[in-house]
Order: C-alpha cells, then sequence, then structure tokens
C-alpha cells in the first residue's frame, strides 16, 4: 500500500518547513551515496584508477551530511517534540542515514579495491560481480524511491530481492575460487574482487535495513529481526 506524501500539514508553517528541509537533505544523501556506490562499481570493473580515486577520497562528503541531518533531527525533537508519526519520522531519518553513511563506507571500500586492482586482469573475473553490482545499486535506489513516497508495498519488494543477493554472492564465491585454483597468479586480483563482492552484500543487508525503518514509520511496527511472513503481514495488511 503507498503513504502518498513525506510529511503531514501542521498548524506551524514552521515545523512543515523543518520537516520538508529534512527531507530534502535525506534524499540529497541517498542520492550523494547512490552516485558513490554506481561510481565505485564501474571502477572497478573497467579498473578505472582516477574514478576509484575519486571515490576514495570523497566519502567525506556522505559523512558530512550524515552529521548535519543528525543534528537536524534532534533539534527538531528537542524544539517541536513530535509525537505519533511524526516522531517515527525524525527517528527513522536518524536511523536511515546511518545505514546510508556505512554504504559510503563499503562504496569507498570497492573503489579502495579498486586502486588495488591489476589493469591487465581478465574480463571474466569481473562479470559476476558487475551483475551483483548492478543488481544491488537498483536495490538501494528503490529502497530510497520507496522510503520518499512512503511506500511499503515497494519496500517489501526490495526486502524479498535482498534474500536473492546472499545466493548470488555465495555462488561468486565459489566461481572466483575456482579461478583462484586455477591459477594462482590470480589470486591477488580476485581477493580483491571477493571483497568487494561481500561489500555489495552489505549494502543489500543495509538497503533492507532502509526498508525496514520505512514499515516501521507508516505502519508504527518494529518488524526488525522477524519472519519474512511477519514482515508481509505488518507491511500490507496492519496500520
Amino acid at each position: 500500500m503507498k503513504e502518498e506524501g513525506f510529511t503531514q500539514h501542521h498548524i506551524s508553517r514552521q515545523f512543515n518547513i523543518e520537516l520538508s528541509e529534512l527531507r530534502n537533505q535525506f534524499l540529497s544523501m541517498g542520492g550523494l551515496v547512490e552516485e558513490q556506490l554506481a561510481n565505485a562499481i564501474t571502477a572497478l570493473v573497467t579498473r578505472d584508477y582516477h574514478l576509484a580515486k575519486r571515490v576514495a577520497t570523497s566519502d567525506y562528503k556522505v559523512n558530512a551530511l550524515e552529521v548535519m541531518i543528525d543534528e537536524e533531527s534532534r533539534i527538531i525533537i528537542a524544539r517541536r517534540q513530535p509525537t505519533a508519526i511524526d516522531l517515527r519520522l525524525v527517528m527513522a531519518v536518524i536511523k536511515t542515514i546511518t545505514d546510508l553513511e556505512r554504504i559510503g563506507d563499503e562504496a569507498e571500500h570497492i573503489a579502495q579495491m579498486a586502486l588495488q586492482t591489476e589493469g591487465e586482469a581478465s574480463d571474466k573475473y569481473f562479470i559476476a560481480v558487475n551483475h551483483l553490482g548492478d543488481y544491488v545499486r537498483s536495490m538501494l535506489h528503490d529502497a530510497l524511491d520507496a522510503f520518499a513516497r512512503l511506500d511499503t508495498e515497494s519496500a517489501l519488494q526490495v526486502i524479498h530481492e535482498s534474500i536473492k543477493v546472499d545466493g548470488e554472492y555465495e555462488s561468486i564465491s565459489r566461481q572466483l575460487l575456482t579461478y583462484m585454483m586455477e591459477d594462482q597468479r590470480t589470486i591477488p586480483v580476485i581477493l580483491n574482487i571477493l571483497w568487494s563482492a561481500r561489500a555489495l552484500e552489505r549494502v543489500a543487508a543495509h538497503s533492507r535495513n532502509i526498508c525496514e525503518y520505512l514499515i516501521y514509520l507508516v505502519k508504527g511496527k518494529d518488524i526488525r529481526h522477524t519472519s519474512l511472513e511477519t514482515v508481509e503481514e505488518q507491511a500490507l495488511h496492519t496500520r
């Protein structure tokens, strides 16, 4: 079920402005993290040293946004003392920006692996991780889009997709280990790819967390550490 809009209408015009600004800051951080992740994956797969360097040295921007949004959120709580869905909104934003910051860290980690990857490495080593990267990047985009639109159905779909990532990561690991066994000279570069695939798996987990916070925001139910069946019930049927 879709819940249109990120904020409610309040008697205080200034409160509306503050919540709108919080929304815009959150979306800006999400957009920056998406860009960082996309660039990190591209840098790894294409062995683009300069792009990898740019990602690795830009993480401070994500960190600065996290600090700013966290401070603004806490000011709103102290000044406005929000209740009900307004309080859940601010708390969900506080939790979500932590996951966004960690996704930024994973993007930086992938970029660091790209910097260490030899330019002459065979393209075949990167095919599977490139596919996983596209998949995880799409998950992150869908999670942020669902949060912006308060769309619990889309959030639930992302949670379903996160389960598939675990299987794909295991498949990639087996494939890359086979390459290492066939040619020990590939061990350094393949280890970097394995670490990058692991980082992508963690990005998928953080994207799932974002969707769980969204369900908490809209439905008022904390569905962390619960079964998928319970998540579906809370996301689709409980108000």
